[in-house]
């Protein structure tokens, strides 16, 4: 068996847990692979010991046959960059509060890791969305799990962004900016703006405006069959758009289209975890003294 890594922000307190980890998968006699950008942050005398491979973005990970993500919901979005369409499922193991992806905790890390060994568990496949632009934006990693957004940049003004849906005109948005999210990026930064949570399986997109002028203005879900183009103006010329936590700057000549991307990426759900469950634990749904 074969186990990609990624994981972020490791300190000297958590070099610990990783260990744990490292020791856990040589115990089962399981070649591990970690990204690039993970081994710089953990490249002490203790990790050197075990052997180790390491991936990058130029590289497929189609061999592998599980992803562990360190880390809290973050990070689970930079191991979406690494898996890509190969479908090798992810397994999110949290090092900090509970997420809404990430939901294991890291006391349960080595129940998961048998869990996984022994095929003790399901995937939960979720879709993604794909931006395309001119120029183009992202390095080539134009999808996002979450999210796609446009916002403000230079200036506190507002900026107007007109919202097409397959060619007609939804509405020109005089807001911070425009979020459009997935059912999975429901629960992230649509959500603090007053979006809808929304189940995974809906095959929709969800259009939230960033603090609107217009109090009437309010978010609407529609069909992830639907193909979105943007055009945006302000008093700035610069502005900023986002793929999950990924940003880029750009001015108000580049064209912005968004469609559902054409692969999903497989999320490991292991035995007794829910998405309703996840959703009462992180939102405290029924702690109420009465109850």
């Amino acid at each position: 068996m074969r186990i990609g890594i990624h994981g972020k922000d490791f300190q000297t307190k958590s070099s610990g847990f990783l260990v744990k980890i490292l020791d856990d998968l040589r115990k089962r006699n399981i070649e591990t692979w970690v990204s690039d950008k993970f081994a710089k942050t953990v490249s002490s005398a203790r990790v050197s010991q075990y052997k180790i491979k390491i991936f990058d973005h130029t590289h497929s990970l189609k061999h592998l046959d599980f992803f562990l993500s360190l880390g809290g919901d973050g990070t689970m979005l930079e191991s979406v960059t690494y898996v890509r369409q190969t479908g090798v499922p992810i397994l999110g193991i949290n090092t900090g509060r509970l997420g809404f992806l990430a939901i294991n905790s890291r006391d349960d890390s080595e129940t998961a890791i048998e869990a996984l060994v022994d095929g003790n568990f399901k995937l939960d496949s979720r879709s993604l969305l794909k931006l395309i632009s001119s120029p183009k934006l992202f390095h080539g990693l134009n999808f996002g799990l979450n999210d796609f957004t446009i916002m403000k940049k230079d200036t506190s003004s507002m900026i107007t962004v007109h919202v097409f849906v397959d060619g007609r005109l939804l509405n020109s948005y005089w807001a911070d900016g425009v979020i459009l999210s997935t059912p999975t990026g429901s629960t992230g930064y649509s959500l603090s703006c007053g979006g809808p949570l929304v189940y995974p399986a809906s095959e929709s997109f969800i259009i939230t405006p960033v603090s609107p002028h217009n109090l009437g203005t309010r978010p609407i879900v529609l069909s992830d069959k639907s193909e979105i183009t943007f055009q945006i103006e302000g008093r700035s010329k610069k502005y900023l758009v986002s793929l999950d936590s990924r940003f880029e700057t750009i001015d108000d000549g580049v064209k912005l289209k968004v469609r559902k991307e054409k692969f999903q990426i497989n999320l490991v759900q292991l035995e007794g975890q829910d998405y309703f469950k996840t959703l009462r634990q992180k939102l405290n749904w029924g702690l109420d003294i009465r109850n």
